[in-house]
């Protein structure tokens, strides 16, 4: 029999011998009057004499029995609280069984009052106890082990596989992966506030869509059976919420998940959290001013500061950030100026040429897009936009006025990556109806990343579109940014992983 399986039975016997005592290990209900913080902070702020009285509980992490008196503390949501028993206090039958019944791990509420003791720890001085919930599996323990002659001891549940294949686990034995959870609710949070109060309405559009659009990405397919009808996850909201734009609806948003059947790496994730905001007469330069006051006002929010660091990096995001026209910024880091290279196989030709391994069909803006992304990205520490993009790989932006294959399209990058995309939208719908037949002919008829013709979104738009700003973002790599996180998988409570037998 294995460690593991021979102490779940002995935990297990203990469940048996409680039921048998006649206690419940775990009751309906338990009352709570404070969390640990709580407690500790209404003894440090009553006055000096004062009883102060608390029911607390929480997950045992540590025991010290010292004759008829114990130690130990309780960990619950908030932190640690230790709590000190005396057998003729609590009698000798309770106080034995809470060595008898418990293992770390276990749940129990504690009652008594609060006290501070020789070494100045505020404590809860136990006049009753009670198991809530029996933990039947053991908590893996802090891994010991000597490197280069000295004694490490490992946070427990330290390996990120583990962590992410068990982030019940992860969370339950490492405060700090809480914490990222909480600045994750405060940056979402933070961003609500920032939009609501410039007049934005917070709106839902829907997963399931009959057409997939507003991104180029392979889209994963369900089927409906009653409808019989094939249906795909969104990979993004933006065909949705410029209807809205139509409907009068002049400034709107939405946090929601989107779906893309694509590889899984540092910065990406099948299943991920995007914030999509449209603005009714603004163009991408507009949204490029709110998008920098955004980034800075979550940034004071959730860190009290504009100033972070990233992975051992100073990053200052209070606006302005730096504008780079892409033709500039490729050519000073990939020392190729796109505009020499009007075809696809030209611009292919001299990547090769300077050592690179560009896709032998891609088309040109696909290429230019690599060129971002492995020359000019990573350079990218400090905030940046990069604006103008090539217009074979922006189908839903507006041409910039007397040069028709550059569209107003920006991205922003931090921390060398790319946080946010945005556009001066398309409103033409004849315009927009040629891009889509283009696109699908660049992309051929076997390619799922192709963005498929949406003839409800042409006839919605052929109703009158006003002017417009659009923008996404994806909220996990802000996320990674203002918690300092090195892949989106630490800020994802459960992330896509591979099978265990593949």
């Amino acid at each position: 029999m294995s460690e593991s399986n021979e102490l779940e039975q002995l935990r297990s016997e203990k469940v048996r011998r409680l039921r048998e005592a006649g206690l419940d290990p775990y009751p309906p209900r338990v009352e709570r009057t404070h969390t640990s913080v709580e407690a500790a902070r209404a003894f440090e702020a009553a006055p000096e004499g004062t009883t102060v009285s608390a029911a607390v509980v929480g997950r045992l992490r540590s025991v010290r029995r010292m004759g008829k008196a114990s130690f130990a503390h309780l960990e619950d949501g908030s932190g640690r609280l230790q709590i000190y028993l005396k057998q003729d206090e609590v009698g000798a039958e309770s106080y034995e069984r809470f060595h008898d019944a418990l293992d770390l791990g276990d749940f129990v509420q504690a009652r008594g009052t609060l006290f501070r003791t020789k070494t100045g720890e505020v404590s809860l001085h136990v006049q009753s106890w009670a198991v809530i919930a029996k933990a039947i599996l053991p908590l893996p323990a802090p891994k010991d082990e000597v490197v280069d002659g000295r004694r490490v001891v490992h946070s427990a549940f330290a390996d990120p596989e583990a962590r992410f294949r068990q982030r019940y686990l992860d969370l339950a034995l490492n405060p700090e992966a809480r914490q990222i959870f909480h600045g994750r609710a405060r940056v979402v949070s933070a961003l609500r506030e920032f939009l609501d109060a410039r007049g934005f309405l917070e709106v839902e559009t829907p997963i399931l869509q009959p057409l997939y659009g507003g991104a180029a990405a392979r889209p994963f397919t369900t089927h409906h059976h009653q409808l019989h009808q094939d249906l795909y996850l969104r990979i993004s909201f933006e065909l949705y919420l410029k209807r809205l734009l139509v409907g009068n609806l002049e400034r709107v948003y939405e946090i929601g998940r989107d779906f893309r059947n694509e590889g899984v790496d540092r910065t990406h994730n099948p299943e991920f959290t995007q914030l999509e905001f449209y603005q009714a007469y603004a163009d991408y330069r507009d949204v490029m001013a709110l998008a920098e006051e955004m980034f800075a006002a979550v940034a004071q929010r959730v860190t009290g500061s504009t100033q972070i660091t990233y992975q051992g990096k100073s990053i200052d995001l209070k606006p302005p950030w730096r504008r780079l026209e892409l033709r500039a910024a490729i050519a000073d880091t990939a020392g190729i100026d796109i505009a020499d290279h009007q075809q696809a196989d030209s611009l292919r030709q001299e990547m090769r040429r300077r050592g690179m391994d560009p896709s032998p069909d891609a088309p040109r803006g696909k290429l230019i897009e690599t060129l971002l992304e492995n020359a000019l990205e990573p350079t990218l520490l400090q905030p940046a936009f990069v604006y103008d993009y090539p217009r074979d790989i922006s189908p839903l932006a507006k041409s910039k006025a007397g040069d028709p294959d550059t569209v107003e399209r920006f991205e922003g990058f931090a921390g060398g990556m790319e946080l946010c995309n945005a556009f001066t939208e398309l409103n033409d719908p004849q315009d927009q109806r040629a891009r889509f037949l283009e696109m699908a002919g660049a992309f051929g008829e076997g390619d799922e990343e192709r963005h498929p013709m949406d003839e409800d979104y042409l006839r919605a738009m052929g109703y009158g579109m006003p002017p417009c700003g659009g923008f996404g973002m994806g909220v996990d790599r802000l996320v990674m940014l203002l918690t300092d996180q090195p892949s989106i998988r630490e800020v994802i409570l459960f992330p896509h992983l591979r099978s265990k037998d593949t």
